[in-house]
């Protein structure tokens, strides 16, 4: 691929379409489900969808597929997807989300949350960064792609609606949409930060984390020295005793099995 010719095709559609969608995207006030108790009767994320579909349509990308999938309560999932360049065996996922977080406190009267606004080179508005550059950015790089013709792997874009709603539906949704989905080689989640506004950010991995529910029982009822025997073991020191069997609390070394190696 032609770096020249990228920028090219980049900032040929960049005030165009790609600055004038992303400010529609802000202008939509579709909240993720957590804080919006009418989030599937007020129809904020379907015109979210819309807007956003229509813009993809601009694009006049060959070989586009649209799916979509919803949950038992109907929170919908969609999915792009775009077939493979002949002779190409890859399968590539691309995630993002359609709903924003709450607008909170503290922002600046030049800068409200649902009003677009270009400042000192930025855009500033709720969902520009979080998440709502997802679809716009795997498309027009998909696009760019087709004009320097290019071969592509099969690229399918999966844009859920409850993210900052922690996603209690998405493993199932995925299940659902596997089909479209396919066995990705690759997976990519268009939904992580950048430290400056000066070079383009990539997060290569992600740590995560895992939350365990754990009980620890020594006894149904107290126990009177005079009826038992020995040292009753205080549950909260077996508790201390397993964590640091995973880590030391003193210096943070973890056990062997859980080291990673950094290439």
């Amino acid at each position: 691929m032609n770096t020249e010719q990228t920028e090219k095709n980049i900032n040929a559609e960049w005030d165009k379409w790609f600055i004038p969608g992303l400010s529609d995207f802000i202008r939509e006030k579709n909240l993720t489900p957590m804080v919006d108790p009418d989030y599937l009767s007020n129809g904020l994320i379907q015109k979210a969808y819309v807007l956003v579909d229509k813009y993809i349509d601009m694009l006049d990308i060959k070989g586009l597929t649209k799916y979509k999938y919803a949950s038992e309560d109907g929170l919908p999932l969609y999915t792009y997807v775009v077939e493979a360049s002949e002779g190409v065996n890859k399968n590539v996922m691309v995630y993002g989300h359609l709903d924003k977080q709450p607008y909170g406190t503290g922002w600046n009267e030049d800068t409200p949350p649902t009003e677009p606004v270009i400042k000192d080179g930025c855009l500033f508005g709720r969902g520009g960064g979080d998440d709502g550059y997802a679809p716009f950015s795997c498309m027009l790089a998909i696009k760019n792609g087709q004009l320097q013709g290019v071969k592509m792997p099969r690229v399918c874009l999966v844009l859920e609606t409850e993210e900052e709603s922690g996603s209690p539906n998405l493993i199932s949704l995925l299940k659902m949409a596997s089909d479209s989905i396919g066995v990705p080689d690759y997976c990519l989640c268009m939904d992580s930060g950048a430290f400056d506004y000066n070079q383009l950010w990539m997060t290569s991995s992600l740590r995560g984390i895992c939350i365990i529910d754990m009980t620890v029982e020594i006894g149904k009822n107290g126990y009177h020295s005079g009826e038992v025997g020995g040292i009753v073991p205080e549950t909260f020191r077996v508790v201390r005793t397993l964590l640091d069997r995973l880590d030391d609390a003193k210096t943070g070394k973890v056990m062997k099995e859980l080291e990673t190696e950094i290439p």
